[in-house]
């Protein structure tokens, strides 16, 4: 619903912003005000900025996780365990976990969690490049840092029975996350004792 007190230009502008993650109506509402008493050069700064990072932005090939260069620098780092691999939905749980500095493995980003109801099967989620990566890498232990959701639950399940028949330890955060959470919203504290606290898979 328009606000009536907005100008119809400034009213878009609010609409779009509601579709960024954590930005409500209120939220859009003030961005969307702020924005409109920059300077125009500031605006068209800020817009080659957006436009140029994105255009930069891609998925390193080997964990798919967000990076400019593929290999990413954490799996170019010879420093790494790569005997070590844990799993994440996103590349923001992995820029979490970095910054805990509890984690000296790689990763491997799903890209997202099975979720049937929405569309999103095992053939949208990087599952097969996964399952290389264990065959090829000679990995020892995968650790399953999904959210403690029905659909992160299920997408461990998939990931622990895809991986069963290699001598692969498989492990999940353990303490810190609580039940039905969102890892989007835990800081690099939490998510590093759920690391060192992980358990076996069962």
């Amino acid at each position: 619903m328009a606000h009536p007190g907005l100008a119809p230009a400034l009213e878009e502008m609010a609409r779009a912003l509601t579709s960024w993650p954590g930005i409500g109506r209120r939220a859009a509402e003030r961005i969307a005000l702020h924005l409109a008493t920059r300077p125009e050069n500031e605006i068209r700064s800020l817009a080659r900025t957006l436009v140029s990072a994105r255009e930069s932005i891609r998925a390193c090939g080997d964990c798919g996780n967000f990076t400019e260069e593929s290999p990413c620098s954490i799996c170019a780092d010879p420093t790494r365990d790569a005997s070590v691999i844990c799993v994440v939905e996103g590349p923001r749980e992995v820029s979490v976990i970095e910054r805990s500095g509890r984690f000296r493995g790689r990763y491997h980003v799903l890209g997202g969690l099975l979720a049937p109801l929405e569309g999103i099967g095992r053939d949208d989620l990087r599952f097969n490049s996964l399952c290389e990566r264990v065959k090829a890498d000679q990995v020892e232990e995968v650790i399953l840092l999904l959210s403690p959701s029905l659909e992160g639950d299920t997408t461990a399940l998939l990931v622990e029975q895809e991986i069963a028949t290699r001598k692969v330890r498989v492990t999940r955060a353990a303490r810190g996350i609580p039940s039905g959470g969102d890892l989007n919203f835990l800081d690099e504290v939490t998510l590093g004792s759920a690391l060192d606290g992980r358990q076996e898979f069962k």
